[in-house]
């Protein structure tokens, strides 16, 4: 049966199927991550201890917060683990509204999309958390106040970032579903590039954690070249008009 006849109960069918087997999949990822999970924390922690402030002390408040915490950053790390496996099952969902030609891009597809994810979370960890925590450690010296951050507080606002710019950077993966199914096109995107560059300045306010030009500029950046480069996906794989059957997308079948 093809995307085209299939009916919405049936796409919401395997739509919960798809988001099962990628939920096992970060489960099953948990399982072996938890046994990590103290060399994960102490990744996590480490762009804010590195910074070297004396005061600075990562504080429990409650009995359980420990093994909270063990359990949050276990899930942090089986989400990036298992990844593969949550984006091949969303191009599984979306593979039969696809032509042929298009469906024998699984593995590109994946691997791609895997990279881009991982590569913002990098990009994250690497460049905008020493500059944002630098910031906020500054602001606690501004007023004399020794900084005490609960884990779990940091935690989630880590994760927050990490998540947010592996997302932002699936960019191009995502303009070259729009470029095949013809929503958008390389000169469209060059028409909005004026209107793109004000949103992806809005974004880099908004997911920055400092207010300075500086960490909002090492955020904009990457999402301009990556805009840039979301436009050559648009060129290079965007919908041609062609009478080849096979880039044809399927279509109803009259019973």
């Amino acid at each position: 049966m093809t995307d085209a006849t299939m009916p919405l109960t049936a796409h919401l069918e395997e739509l919960r199927w798809r988001l099962v087997k990628a939920l096992v999949a970060v489960m099953i990822a948990f399982t072996g991550c938890y046994f990590f999970s103290d060399r994960v924390f102490e990744l996590l922690t480490r762009p804010l201890v590195d910074l070297g402030d004396s005061r600075l002390q990562l504080i429990g408040t409650g009995i359980t917060e420990a093994f909270f915490t063990r359990l949050k950053v276990s899930i942090i790390a089986a989400v990036f683990v298992a990844s593969p496996v949550i984006f091949y099952q969303f191009w599984g969902f979306i593979e039969p509204g696809l032509v042929d030609r298009e469906r024998r891009t699984a593995i590109p597809f994946v691997l791609a999309a895997t990279v881009f994810f991982v590569s913002g979370a990098a990009f994250c960890y690497v460049v905008v958390f020493p500059v944002g925590y630098a910031f906020f450690l500054e602001e606690y010296a501004t007023i004399g106040v020794a900084p005490q951050i609960r884990i779990s507080e940091y935690l989630s606002f880590a994760s927050r970032l990490l998540f947010a710019f592996g997302i932002t950077f699936e960019m191009p993966v995502v303009t070259f579903f729009l470029a095949r199914i013809g929503l958008v096109d390389h000169r469209m995107l060059i028409k909005w590039t004026r209107y793109a560059v004000v949103v992806v300045f809005i974004v880099a306010a908004v997911l920055t954690p400092g207010p300075d030009i500086a960490s909002q500029l090492l955020m904009a950046g990457p999402l301009l070249l990556l805009y840039v480069l979301s436009i050559g996906v648009a060129f290079v794989f965007g919908r041609r008009k062609t009478s080849d059957p096979e880039e044809v997308p399927p279509t109803a079948t009259t019973p």
